[in-house]
């Protein structure tokens, strides 16, 4: 298993940056894939963007150019820079690392949540 913690939300006004992290602890050598989804009240949770351990990324068309994700591995964190906030982005955004456990089999894992709020 793994935990995960996120931190970094708030409210800020449209134009602005917030960079958001989550910490990983536990089985950390299994993960194969980490980062980050979002959620609206009312609607389902949507990937935003990912990183793997070779660190190819993936990233919502909604966000590319926009966002970028990174990770520490020295401190198993990763992080996402959010820059040209639109009131649209504001959502729970939730951290979510899969792991691997055979060939054919993983695990999702998931934190918290925190609050990011983007005014007009």
């Amino acid at each position: 298993q793994v935990q995960l913690k996120e931190s970094g939300g708030g409210l800020v006004q449209a134009g602005g940056s917030l960079r958001l992290s989550c910490a990983a602890s536990g089985s950390t050598n299994r993960i194969n894939v980490i980062g980050w989804y979002r959620q609206v009240s009312g609607k389902q949770r949507e990937l935003v963007a990912t990183i793997s351990n070779g660190g190819s990324t993936n990233y919502a068309d909604s966000v590319t150019g926009r966002f970028t994700i990174s990770r520490d591995n020295t401190k198993n964190t990763v992080y996402l820079q959010m820059n040209s906030l639109k009131p649209e982005d504001t959502a729970v955004y939730y951290c979510n690392a899969d792991l691997r456990y055979s060939a054919t089999a993983v695990s999702r894992y998931w934190g918290q949540g925190t609050q990011v709020t983007v005014s007009s």
